[in-house]
């Protein structure tokens, strides 16, 4: 009987474990059939294993990410920038930007221009030259021969240039060259103005070289056509305010200032800033790669992170501290196109009146003396002409976009004292929103003068209709880097409006005490602003 119950016992015992071992086999079965399935399907959502493969592949997908978003940008920019060379401005149902260009103090009409004063001119024709243009016209293949001004350089990559007399071949930089005048650097309404900025935002870089002088980070660029820019670097980001610890002196110069204030110069219908445009560049393949400049090239260097970065040389700024970087290529910059070559117009330096010491310690004459502007008005050449009000209107533009640091100007020599004043080199500006900078004003408050023309136009502006803040969005908008991000943050744009209400009660301040406030130069002019005070003037 008790083998019996053993024998049972061991026959349950056995059965269990047969049991139990099937039981098992059955769940490795399943568990092994889950995992297959897992290997050939990736779940929608993130995994582990996704995140291991995206952190394995970082580099090399960064790599397609920046040429597929460079493509990408540049069919952007083209798209936007050939439709500003279309319209030659955004045409809206509501656009207020298009109704303040359309006002009459928009379109004056124009001064009557005599042959001394264009900046430039072509050469005149000899003697029998039209002749040898009429065996031109017979023979080809010597057309290409005679003409003016030919390039062989097309091995180099630049065009292959073949421009005479007729300027509807000359390249859209030399016809903005050959518009300038005594009186403006460029007609708003010319059609070539909106095609260098399109060129500059669009057409391929052949060389990249530093340019010599100043106190921060410039480089020269050219283009296939002969067409040439400086550009400056993004080195901050764009709502980023300046340390009120630093001196006016001491701060970076910013990209999207140098082109804010290109639109703002053209809203207040001055016309005195060289075109500016912002572009994103690759800084491996549009400077590093093809730049000439061995001292530049010396300064190139990879981050910790991956970025690629230079700094160049300069005097401040120019440091592995302070460097230049793309993400990890890509750069933000902004493009301001040249000047006439200084060999074929010369250029004249003026120190500003109000120029400041720049000195930690120590006081402008202008800060000490606040009848300091009684002798300016008797200096030449302040003391005739409208180099005073000229000046005024310069404080204004810099007042609405607090810069400090307006030291020198500039003017084309042949014009003389007679002539507009050039606002260049504006990368300081824009640099705080919070605080305005009344000492920048100080120059109006001293003198109480100011062009007619720009005091309504400044009414204008701060009519609803036309409110200034609005204007500047819309201009701002048409600049390929708006696709990037907007060029002014949003806590900037109201500011121009409170700048503009206290330029025009220092102006109220001035019509109170003075008389010899306002130079008239709408002589002749009935203008009419509706919605304000003293609509009409004669």
């Amino acid at each position: 009987m008790a083998r019996q119950g053993v024998r049972r016992l061991s026959h349950s015992v056995c059965l269990v474990l047969t049991c139990l071992s099937l039981a098992l086999h059955l769940i490795l079965a399943l568990f092994c059939l889950s995992v297959l399935q897992t290997s050939c399907v990736i779940p929608p959502s993130s995994s582990y294993f996704t995140k291991m493969a995206a952190h394995i592949d970082h580099k090399v997908e960064a790599s397609f990410n920046i040429v597929n978003e460079k493509e990408k940008d540049k069919k952007l920019i083209q798209t936007k920038m050939a439709t500003k060379v279309v319209s030659g401005q955004r045409v809206s149902n509501h656009s207020k930007l298009e109704a303040l260009f359309s006002h009459p103090l928009y379109n004056l009409p124009r001064k009557h221009l005599l042959e001394d004063d264009w900046l430039l001119k072509l050469k005149p024709k000899n003697k029998g030259e039209d002749s040898e243009e009429e065996d031109e016209e017979e023979d080809s293949d010597k057309s290409s021969e005679d003409s003016e001004w030919q390039s062989d350089s097309e091995e180099d990559g630049y065009d292959r240039a073949n421009w005479t007399r007729s300027a509807d071949i000359h390249p859209a930089w030399l016809r903005y060259h050959l518009g300038i005048s005594r009186w403006e650097l460029y007609d708003r309404n010319d059609p070539s103005v909106a095609e260098v900025t399109q060129q500059m935002a669009t057409q391929r870089i052949l060389s990249a070289v530093q340019k010599s002088g100043g106190t921060q980070l410039k480089l020269i660029m050219s283009f296939p056509n002969y067409g040439q820019a400086l550009l400056k670097p993004m080195r901050q980001e764009r709502d980023a305010e300046t340390d009120f610890n630093l001196f006016y002196f001491s701060d970076f110069e910013r990209h999207n200032a140098e082109i804010a204030a290109f639109h703002l110069d053209r809203v207040l219908g001055f016309c005195r800033i060289p075109p500016v445009v912002g572009r994103l560049i690759n800084v491996t393949t549009e400077i590093r790669a093809i730049t000439t400049d061995h001292k530049l090239s010396r300064t190139f260097f990879t981050s910790p992170v991956g970025n690629l970065c230079f700094h160049g040389q300069c005097e401040y700024y120019c440091s592995t501290e302070n460097p230049v970087c793309g993400r990890p290529h890509v750069l933000e910059v902004s493009l301001a196109s040249m000047l006439p070559d200084i060999s074929l117009a010369p250029r004249r330096s003026w120190r500003s009146p109000w120029r400041r010491s720049y000195s930690r310690t120590k006081l402008a004459p202008w800060e000490k003396n606040p009848d300091y502007c009684d002798t300016v008005k008797q200096t030449p050449p302040y003391s005739q002409g409208t180099r005073l009000v000229d000046l005024i209107d310069m404080v204004i533009l810099d007042f609405l976009m607090s810069n400090m640091d307006r030291h020198h100007y500039e003017t084309f020599e042949k014009f003389g004292n007679d002539t507009f004043l050039l606002h260049l080199d504006n990368g300081r500006a824009f640099g705080r929103h919070s605080v305005d900078e009344p000492s920048i004003l100080v120059p109006l408050r001293q003198c109480c003068r100011i062009r007619r023309s720009t005091l309504m136009r400044l009414r204008l502006l701060s009519l609803p209709g036309f409110r200034l803040s609005d204007v500047m969005r819309e201009s701002l908008s048409q600049d390929p880097l708006e696709s990037v991000a907007p060029l002014l943050s949003e806590q900037h744009l109201p500011v121009l409006d409170r700048r503009l209400k206290t330029i025009l009660q220092a102006v109220h301040t001035c019509l109170e005490h003075h008389d010899d406030v306002i130079h008239d130069d709408l002589q002749g002019y009935d203008v009419m602003i509706t919605g304000g005070k003293n609509f009409c003037f004669k």
